[in-house]
C-alpha cells in the first residue's frame, strides 16, 4: 500500500513508521491517523517485525498533536475513507499491538504527538527534542491516557504541571523525569532504537507479548476514560470557546477566553 502522509519500511527487525508532514512540524489529521493504524496493523502481521519505531519526518518535530490549522479551516481534520477520526483508536493499538513500540522523539513531542510517545513502550529521545502541552492554549484537552496515564509515568503533581503551566521540557529534564527512557545525540537517534529492536530481537516473543499486556493490564481501564473525553471533546470543539483557541493559533496571537470563565 502506498501513504501518503507516513513512511514504512522495515530493516532488520524493525517496521519503522515514520509521520511525514514535515512541513507542518508532523501534526496529524484523520487521513494520518487511519494510515498509521494501517501501518501498526500491517507490522503486527509480519512475523518478521519484532518491533516498531514511530518518529516523526526531519529534525524539528516528531509530532505537534492534531493538525490545529486543518481543524481552524475546516472545523475538523479532514476526510477519511472510513469518514472516521480514530485518534482514540489508535491510542488502543498502541498499546494492543502484541510487539514493542518504540518512540524515536526526533523534535518537537508537543500536545497530542506528546501523548502519542507517552503511550509508546520505550522512548528515546534527540538531545534536542523538547515535550510539552497545548490542550488548554488551543482550546483542546485529552482526559484520558493523555492525562491519566501520563501521571503514571511522572506522577500526579509533574502530569498537572504538564498540563496546566504548558511549558516545554528539555530531552535532559524529561529523562530525569523518567518521561524518557534514553537521550542520545540527534544523528544516532534512528540507529539507536533500531539496536534496541535488535536486542529485543534476540528474546522470546511470547514472553515480551505477555509481559507486555500484562504491564497495559494495570491501566486498561483509562480506556474508557478516553472514550469519555473524546466523547466531550467533540461536544466541546463546536463551543466558541474551542473556536476561539483554533483561531487564535491559526492566527499566531494569544486567544481571549475572558467571555468563558467558570462562574459556579
Amino acid at each position: 500500500m502506498s501513504y501518503e502522509d507516513i513512511l514504512y519500511e522495515v530493516d532488520g527487525h524493525a517496521a519503522v513508521i515514520t509521520i511525514n508532514r514535515a512541513d507542518r512540524l508532523n501534526a496529524f489529521r484523520a487521513k494520518t491517523i487511519e494510515e498509521l493504524i494501517h501501518a501498526f496493523k500491517r507490522a503486527w502481521a509480519d512475523k518478521a517485525v519484532r518491533a516498531l519505531i514511530l518518529t516523526g519526518a526531519g529534525s524539528r518535530a516528531f509530532c505537534v498533536g492534531g493538525d490545529v490549522k486543518q481543524r481552524n479551516e475546516t472545523g475538523d481534520y479532514g476526510p477519511t475513507e472510513n469518514g472516521l477520526f480514530e485518534a482514540i483508536y489508535f491510542h488502543r493499538l498502541i498499546r494492543d499491538v502484541p510487539k514493542p513500540v518504540i518512540a524515536a522523539v526526533n523534535g518537537l513531542a508537543i500536545g497530542g504527538g506528546h501523548v502519542l510517545h507517552v503511550l509508546c513502550d520505550l522512548s528515546i529521545a534527540a538531545d534536542h527534542a523538547r515535550f510539552g502541552q497545548a490542550g488548554p492554549r488551543v482550546g483542546s484537552f485529552d482526559g484520558g491516557f493523555g492525562s491519566a496515564y501520563l501521571a503514571r509515568v511522572v506522577g500526579e503533581k509533574r502530569a498537572r504541571e504538564i498540563w496546566f503551566l504548558l511549558e516545554q521540557y528539555s530531552a535532559e529534564q524529561a529523562e530525569r523525569w523518567g518521561l524518557v527512557n534514553k537521550v542520545v545525540p540527534a544523528d544516532e537517534l534512528l540507529a539507536a532504537a533500531k539496536a534496541w529492536v535488535e536486542q529485543l530481537a534476540q528474546y522470546s516473543p511470547t514472553a515480551i507479548r505477555f509481559l507486555k499486556h500484562s504491564f497495559n493490564a494495570d491501566t486498561d481501564h483509562q480506556g474508557g476514560l478516553s472514550q469519555l473525553s473524546q466523547a466531550g471533546l467533540d461536544v466541546f470543539a463546536v463551543t466558541d470557546e474551542a473556536k476561539e483557541g483554533a483561531a487564535a493559533f491559526a492566527e499566531k496571537r494569544a486567544p481571549d477566553f475572558t467571555a468563558h470563565q467558570i462562574s459556579n
